[in-house]
């Protein structure tokens, strides 16, 4: 099933490259899985039950990294433990901070690929803006990330470790309900989350689970382009909040911008929206509409918008988003009084359509602004950096 982009995206198994030490990467690993791989280095089976529990409870709960601060554990166990297992985390090769706020972590796997994640603190939320491939493979044209090339989807461990460094970051361990700045996750983070269906959806059980990272599946939201297939597949084998890249409402205009509409129509899309598990008024699924000057920014593509949104009886919230810039775009922003016009005409007419307000700009962490520091700075020059620094610290 051929899919537009440079290389098909429909995944291919991938037999894992094993760790240089021949350890066995604990992280992303489910609690069967957990527990097999106990069994599999020769724990006999009730105590390898025992152990998985105790495991889980430390790396999900507690964010232990290190079998030796697990305190339940017998002295004689953790030496087993640490010659067999590992606690990973992503390599960060770069972490920025915005004037505003909003942090963002250019990764690095032991493969050499590189990849980034956001979280962008508000007065009520903070919401961490997760990736799940390295680079993208649907050339949306207004996006930075898309003029990268898909290289691979992302790991259970690699996605659900972009959560585990943030709570590491923000010291929010162990892990509690209430009082923490981590609240929402969003997979906006480069890829397209529905083509690396399967790692996405074994990840988020991780941060979902009551036992461990125990996030509400209210608050996350996966937002996909229209990969039409898999939409019904993530209401009942997620469940969590749906967004959806529309950013046009004609034909014309969304192949240009968004090519998966050749493929996948407008009318396709809002059908699978409306046929999404769980959607109602109290969780409606939310629309992205990039504002892109003289392009899909008119009062009449505003109308066609609600037009297209009240046929399909869509209970629907309409984000508006200043088209962010970077170097050799093609498009340019809407002006700020024709995204009020526009936003107004869809408020009119009983839908919410607030305005993003652009975050993280000045460190290329808006939305449509992720493509790896890698590619704009080469390793070597990434190395020079980070080698200067030291020198400067010491």
């Amino acid at each position: 099933m051929a899919m537009p982009g440079h290389i098909d995206p429909v995944p291919v198994p991938r037999t894992p490259v094993p760790r240089p030490d021949g350890r066995i990467d604990l992280l992303g690993l489910s609690k069967d899985d957990l527990r097999m791989a106990l069994e599999t280095s020769q724990l006999e089976p009730k105590q390898a039950k025992l152990r998985a529990k105790q495991l889980w409870h430390w790396i999900y709960n507690r964010g232990a990294t290190d079998f030796s601060v697990m305190t339940d554990i017998s002295k004689a166990m953790k030496p087993w433990l640490e010659a067999r297992f590992v606690i990973s985390r992503p390599e960060v090769v770069e972490a920025q901070v915005s004037t505003d706020g909003t942090r963002k972590w250019l990764l690095r796997s032991p493969d050499a690929q590189d990849y980034e994640m956001v979280f962008i603190p508000d007065a009520d939320r903070g919401t961490l803006c997760v990736s799940s491939q390295v680079g993208c493979t649907l050339n949306c044209r207004f996006c930075h990330t898309g003029t990268m090339r898909l290289v691979r989807n992302l790991t259970v461990g690699e996605i659900v470790g972009q959560v585990m460094l943030a709570r590491d970051s923000l010291g929010e361990w162990p892990s509690q309900p209430e009082g923490r700045m981590l609240t929402n996750i969003v997979m906006m983070g480069m890829g397209e989350p529905l083509y690396n269906f399967d790692n996405v959806r074994d990840a988020l059980k991780l941060v979902m689970d009551g036992d461990g990272l125990a996030l509400s599946k209210r608050r996350i939201t996966l937002s996909t382009s229209g990969v039409v297939p898999q939409m019904e597949r993530c209401g009942q084998e997620i469940g969590v909040n749906l967004a959806v890249s529309l950013h046009a409402v004609t034909k014309e205009v969304r192949d240009e911008i968004v090519p998966i509409n050749r493929k996948y129509g407008i009318e396709q899309v809002l059908q699978a929206c409306a046929d999404y598990p769980g959607a109602n008024n109290a969780r409606r699924i939310t629309f992205e509409y990039v504002m892109l000057k003289d392009k899909n920014d008119s009062d009449d593509d505003a109308r066609e918008l609600v037009r297209l949104l009240r046929k399909y009886k869509l209970p629907a919230k309409v984000n508006l988003i200043p088209f962010n810039p970077w170097p050799g775009a093609p498009y340019e922003c809407s002006d700020p009084d024709r995204i009020k016009a526009f936003s107004n005409i869809v408020f009119e007419a009983g839908i919410s359509a607030p305005v993003r307000t652009p975050r993280g700009r000045d460190i290329d962490a808006a939305c449509g602004q992720l493509k790896t520091a890698s590619e704009k700075k080469s390793r070597a020059e990434l190395d020079r950096l980070a080698e200067e620094a030291e020198r400067q610290e010491a």
